[in-house]
């Protein structure tokens, strides 16, 4: 069962070859089983599992049941889930039981989907290796001394070994993306906005943006559309007409105008994982597409420019964190301000308590103006570079990471270094854009991945030109060695 695609598996649900107890105890299984050489769950709720698929079950047998009832999918450890720990991958939330579902769970759960559990992730959304995860770091399926890639390492590694069919996630700087790369799974983050973040543990409030995981565009396509729509819970989310992102997977590409950012081509990038994505921007040519160069001049400032907002804005968003109304509380404080800065040092790991020392210098008087403030100048000069480039282009394609998976612990003690792996995926967050990361080859038995970005709203047309290609290729079907 695990094998096949969800749109597989929901007609065979709906024709009643199986039910959706007999799936969600597949994947539950296979969890227990295949999940200690990956760490890729931090909660398992197999009880309301079981639960969830009877009510689905109950659903397709009264003819209620949509495109999506009775599958079951995994849910990043940052949605708040009711009744079920939401840790953030952090010791900080360690006991925290979300009082209520997060629209995401919300809208999942009405849809009839399943939920198997909450996947591991780098301490609240930070990190690009799933390396500083309170949990311990989780494994790649393809290579178990690589990294999966992060902060939804997990969630990637989940979907990558077939431990679940689907899965939510978050993208703040290339955190669905990167792993979806690193893991050789299909990776979608939507325009900020299209997705409510309502319920969704914040990092950087203006970049994050939640989206989802699946081995190919098609299943992807399916899960974005449950997700996507207004929340007047959410004042960031967008109010747009509803769309279902399935009924133009086939349109072809004749006339596709494909932009080549110069500046993702160039130095830094290995040359076999570049030679893998140029393969693939040829069978684009062979489909009808047009390929220009574009300019995006920028790029190279997209990192500061990342590292000034972020932590500037995790570091107000961590502040509620004070041992005083939820999360960990330091053993008899001595005084408030004990109880504060106790319940903070243990709370928080290095890479967290790293950001908001950075965050927290940059937004202080004096500092304001040279660092935050020239940061989001920054922010506007590269949205510009992408609108102009979308003047003669459709879409953008290049490599979603410089490299392939690298090994555990390589570079966890150079946070610069970690820091470049999302060179190529950060300014897509500054400008609030959508893109996405598919299979594209591999360098060494390791997976490639493809980013395509596209204009505001224009996640249908990046998922047809996903799709598109995955109907001409294999990669995205291709499992790791032992978790076939």
């Amino acid at each position: 069962m695990h094998i096949k695609s969800v749109s597989e598996l929901s007609q065979a649900l709906r024709a009643k070859k199986l039910s959706s107890r007999e799936l969600t105890e597949h994947f539950l299984k296979r969890i227990e089983e295949k999940d200690p050489e990956l760490n890729a769950f931090i909660t398992v709720t197999k009880a309301q599992a079981i639960e969830q698929a009877d009510r689905a079950d109950a659903m397709i047998a009264r003819g209620e049941a949509g495109p999506l009832t009775g599958i079951p999918l995994a849910h990043k450890d940052l949605f708040c889930t009711f009744g079920v720990r939401t840790t953030c991958g952090s010791k900080m939330l360690d006991n925290f039981i979300a009082p209520y579902d997060a629209t995401v769970v919300e809208r999942c759960r009405d849809h009839g989907l399943v939920m198997l559990g909450k996947t591991n992730m780098d301490e609240f959304a930070m990190g690009s290796s799933n390396e500083t995860s309170y949990y311990g770091p989780v494994r790649n399926p393809w290579s178990l001394d690589r990294v999966p890639g992060g902060s939804s390492g997990g969630a990637a590694a989940a979907v990558a070994a077939r431990l679940s069919p689907l899965a939510t996630c978050t993208d703040t700087g290339g955190s669905i993306r990167q792993p979806a790369s690193l893991s050789g799974i299909t990776g979608i983050k939507p325009t900020y906005g299209r997705v409510s973040r309502y319920g969704m543990i914040a990092f950087a409030s203006s970049l994050d943006q939640a989206g989802v995981m699946a081995l190919s565009a098609a299943d992807a396509a399916l899960l974005l559309s449950v997700m996507a729509g207004f929340d007047e819970r959410d004042s960031t989310s967008v109010e747009r007409l509803e769309e279902r992102f399935s009924e133009n997977l086939d349109a072809p590409l004749d006339g596709l105008r494909i932009g080549l950012p110069r500046q993702h081509f160039g130095e830094g990038l290995d040359h076999e994982v570049g030679a893998c994505v140029e393969a693939a921007i040829a069978e684009y040519k062979r489909m009808g597409a047009k390929i220009v160069e574009v300019d995006l001049e920028n790029t190279d400032l997209s990192i500061p420019a990342y590292y000034v907002v972020a932590p500037a804005e995790a570091s107000s968003n961590l502040a509620r964190y004070d041992g005083v109304r939820f999360g960990h509380r330091a053993e008899n404080p001595q005084g408030l301000e004990d109880l504060y800065k106790r319940s903070r040092s243990q709370g928080f790991g290095a890479e967290v308590k790293r950001r908001i020392m950075i965050g927290t210098y940059v937004l202080s008087a004096g500092y304001y103006d040279a660092y935050y403030l020239k940061a989001q100048q920054l922010r506007r000069l590269i949205k510009e570079d992408f609108q102009r480039a979308f003047d003669n282009a459709d879409v953008l394609m290049g490599p979603t990471s410089p490299s392939v998976a690298f090994r555990l612990g390589e570079k966890l003690a150079d946070p610069v270094t970690m820091y470049l792996c999302d060179i190529y995926t950060n300014a897509v967050n500054l400008a609030g854009l959508p893109a996405m990361s598919i299979p594209a080859g591999f360098v060494k038995g390791m997976p490639v991945g493809l980013h395509i970005i596209g204009n505001y709203f224009d996640e249908g047309r990046l998922l047809n030109v996903a799709h598109r290609y995955q109907q001409i290729t294999d990669w995205h079907s291709r499992a790791p060695k032992g978790f076939e």
